[in-house]
This record gives C-alpha cells, structure tokens and sequence, in this order.
C-alpha cells in the first residue's frame, strides 16, 4: 500500500500486460494510475492525486476527504443498549466505547 497526501493506493500486476495498475482506494472517486515499474508506478500514483486536486479546484469542488474521522454504524436495537449501558458503566460516551473496542480489535489483530 502506498499513502500520498492522506491518500491510499493499492498496485496490482498484470501479467499479460506487464503493467502495474493502481487504485486509490479510500475515496468514493475513482482515480487509477499505472506504471512499468516501481519508480513510474509510485510517480504516477502522486501525479494522480494531484491531477485529483488540482481538477477539484478548477472545478469549484471539495476532494474528497480519505478519512473525515466520521462514520454511520448501524446496530440492531438490542445491541444499541447493551452498549448504551456498558459504556454508561464506564462512565464514557458510546462513541469513546466503540472507539475503545475498535482499538482493542485492531491491537489483538497484529
């Protein structure tokens, strides 16, 4: 993975094509870049972005941002409460509690 700007690309080879091809993937935007080799594929992937960036701006629109801090989570009912009341318990907000357990997740993971 490859990170520009906040930016994250992922590279793929293609074999037949003897192409390297790339996604940035933290954006609903579609942006690609591709290359023959390491250089030209990581050269293209910061050129891609700031062809992004620069489009945005002449055209009057926000980027989009990789990561605003901010998500929706949808729970079953059931489970809302029972995190509503555990973290009541801990004396913290839910966000601070879903927050933990997703840290939590994350650090067991590696």
């Amino acid at each position: 993975m490859m990170e520009y700007k906040g930016y994250l690309g992922t590279v793929e080879y293609d074999a037949e094509a003897k192409l390297f091809h790339g996604d940035i993937i933290n954006t609903r935007d579609v942006i690609t870049f591709q290359g023959t080799t390491a250089a030209e594929i990581e050269k293209a992937f910061k050129d891609s972005v700031e062809d992004y960036l620069a489009w945005c701006k002449e055209e009057g629109v926000e980027p989009e941002k990789p990561y605003s801090g901010k998500f929706n989570l949808r729970l079953s009912p059931e489970l809302h409460k029972e995190v509503a009341i555990k973290a009541r318990k801990l004396k913290i907000s839910i966000n601070s509690f879903v927050e933990k357990a997703i840290i939590d997740e994350i650090a067991a993971a590696h």
